[in-house]
């Protein structure tokens, strides 16, 4: 188990160094002038010249990107260019909303798509399994900024029982989940019929092997052998593209936010990009590459927890 692990978490500190040295590579040949942008076009060379030493962008790249990683390992994101503020307190924040958005957002997901997909392996063929793989087409095909705004017209608009937009904050908890639902349901949609899928064709996969047909012939209920045999052998591929698809949650959020207008970490890289706020941009993004990585990390040990088989040929 420790060399298990040790391999686990050496994989996701060079998937973490390698995602740091792209980030940061990729914003610098970007395009623009952070110091043009915050002074305007008609600075002069001087204020622009000693905008340039103050931010610490007249320094090597190779410079900045050292100081840059070191004051990541501290918990130091640096200083906003636009807002004048430690990046870290702007991102802290917003991960309140954000962060609880995409977890609401991946447990409505996996409700979904565990409930219609084992219904629909235990109708092979029959009208529930056709009506469910219907349903997971339609949304797989649906955008969720789109079907964010069919929910606002339907619930806000037309039904009045949820607010347009807007976030009621964590002093009200249950306004603040209220004001998430609208939106962590858009972005379940496309990622629960995906994930239904995975499930009906993971659960169809084990209702084949021998220990099934063995179960069956000992007098087991189709219940049991469903819930107590097949689910959990069925649950690693299940797992595996539960654990991607938080990532695509994640990036989703940071559109649907902007649909619901949510004070999140959209709202802050959307201004951040239209600033040239670069240090906000990393930030938010390597936060983002942080979190999908250690998501994937999770996943590699409930693999081990559900199939020990996995971590005997790992060591």
């Amino acid at each position: 188990m420790p060399q298990f692990l040790l391999k686990r978490f050496l994989t996701l500190l060079a998937t973490l160094f390698a995602t740091s040295v792209i980030v940061f590579l990729v914003l610098e040949i970007l395009p623009g002038d952070p110091a043009l942008m915050l002074l305007g076009v008609d600075a002069t060379d001087e204020q622009l010249a000693s905008l340039r030493e103050e931010l610490g962008l007249n320094r090597p790249a190779f410079t900045r990107y050292v100081a840059w990683t070191l004051g990541l390992l501290q918990g130091d994101f640096g200083m906003s260019y636009s807002y004048k503020v430690p990046v870290a307190g702007l991102i802290v924040e917003r991960l309140y909303l954000t962060y609880p958005l995409a977890i609401n957002a991946m447990a409505i997901t996996m409700l979904l798509a565990l409930s219609l997909g084992i219904f629909a392996a235990s109708r092979h063929n029959k009208l529930g399994d056709v009506l469910v793989m219907t349903l997971s087409q339609i949304g797989i095909s649906i955008p969720s900024f789109w079907f964010g705004i069919l929910l606002v017209l339907l619930f806000a608009v037309h039904l009045g029982w949820f607010a347009a937009g807007g976030f009621a904050g964590w002093s009200n908890p249950a306004a603040g989940y209220k004001s998430l639902l609208l939106p962590s349901l858009s972005l379940a949609v496309v990622q629960a019929a995906i994930l239904t899928r995975i499930t009906r064709s993971a659960v169809l996969e084990v209702l084949r092997e021998d220990f099934v047909r063995t179960a069956r012939a000992k007098g087991l209920t189709g219940g049991a052998i469903l819930w107590g045999h097949v689910l959990r052998n069925a649950l690693i591929p299940v797992i595996t593209v539960a654990g991607l698809l938080f990532g695509a949650l994640l990036t989703g959020a940071i559109v649907v936010e902007q649909v619901f207008s949510l004070p999140g970490l959209g709202r802050l890289v959307f201004q951040a990009i239209s600033n040239r706020d670069i240090e906000v941009v990393k930030a938010v993004v390597i936060l983002l590459a942080f979190t999908v990585v250690l998501v994937n990390f999770i996943v590699d040990l409930l693999y081990a927890a559900i199939d020990p088989r996995l971590k005997a040929a790992d060591v």
